[in-house]
């Protein structure tokens, strides 16, 4: 299946739907040299892959699978279509000269909390590294070859199903400890009633997520940047992201109090402000250790 998206105003697919992406090696994400972008998601209907292109304005896109209807359907919300920046006015400087620089970033609204959550909860208290072998092998163990002519080794993240017939061993396998393999078949067993959120409004799509054993407010805030198109979501509790904003705004750490007080005359656009500084390539200075890596795997 074909469609084409002609939008209004400039649209940057990669920027757009990088937050989507789980580490370089993700299964369900790929890039093409010439630009195009691979997904691979679960749908209501089944699992889908998407292929992205510009051509002559439009973006062009080509799905498989038996949710390719569904996927096609939610492209131009996954690209920010609904996206809203009105009365937005970043700082001077970095940010301003950000924001010009890449006229094309949106929030992303992809419609579908699933994928989005379980990813987010394997993201919980370990590293970056950790969570995206998990989210690999996870793949790996309980997901699905991507439908269509797909690149090599593109694969559907496991569904809800999926998880909750998974045994101790294969969790073990993935590196998954107990505390978030319990919040992950939590989430498993309510998944449909989750996926309701994103026609609720934001408190309560919000509320609705957090009903989840073990699914706090930082959770629920990565996936409503990602699933519901929140612009104002703040990752609060995360372990870089208070010292980032506090270096690149302030000059100097702050701690989530800090980060809330200095970004609250930003409300509803906190996130945007967030993302154009993560695309911005400032980096903050390096003082300690780093967070170890561990690997549940061997214990």
């Amino acid at each position: 299946m074909v469609s084409s998206w002609h939008p209004d105003r400039p649209v940057d697919i990669r920027r757009t739907l990088g937050p989507l992406r789980r580490g370089t090696g993700d299964p369900t994400y790929r890039l093409e040299p010439a630009g195009a972008l691979w997904r691979a998601t679960t749908t209501p209907l089944g699992p889908a892959t998407l292929r992205l292109s510009r051509h002559d304005g439009a973006v062009v896109s080509e799905a498989w699978g038996t949710g390719a209807e569904w996927a096609l359907a939610n492209v131009p919300d996954s690209l920010g279509a609904r996206d809203d920046w009105t009365g937005f006015r970043p700082p001077a400087g970095l940010l301003t000269d950000t924001w010009r620089r890449n006229p094309g970033l949106r929030i992303p609204r992809t419609g579908r909390v699933w994928d989005v959550l379980l990813a987010a909860i394997l993201e919980q208290k370990v590293t970056g590294t950790e969570a995206h072998r998990s989210w690999r092998d996870l793949a790996a163990v309980a997901g699905t070859a991507a439908p269509g002519p797909a690149p090599s080794g593109m694969r559907v993240a496991p569904t809800p199903a999926d998880l909750l017939e998974l045994r101790d061993w294969a969790w073990h396998r993935c590196g998954v400890d107990g505390a978030r393999r319990r919040a992950l078949r939590a989430a498993a067993t309510v998944a449909d009633r989750m996926e309701e959120a994103v026609g609720l409004p934001r408190e309560a799509a919000l509320g609705r997520l957090q009903v989840i054993p073990g699914v706090g407010g930082w959770t629920a805030a990565e996936v409503a940047q990602r699933a519901l198109g929140d612009g104002d979501a703040l990752s609060v509790g995360d372990y870089h992201l208070a010292s980032f904003v506090g270096w690149a705004l302030v000059g100097h750490r702050l701690d989530d109090d800090g980060m809330l007080d200095l970004l609250a005359p930003y409300r509803p656009h906190r996130h945007r402000l967030v993302r154009l500084l993560e695309v911005s390539g400032f980096a903050k200075p390096r003082f300690g250790p780093r967070m170890s890596v561990r690997d549940y795997r061997a214990v």
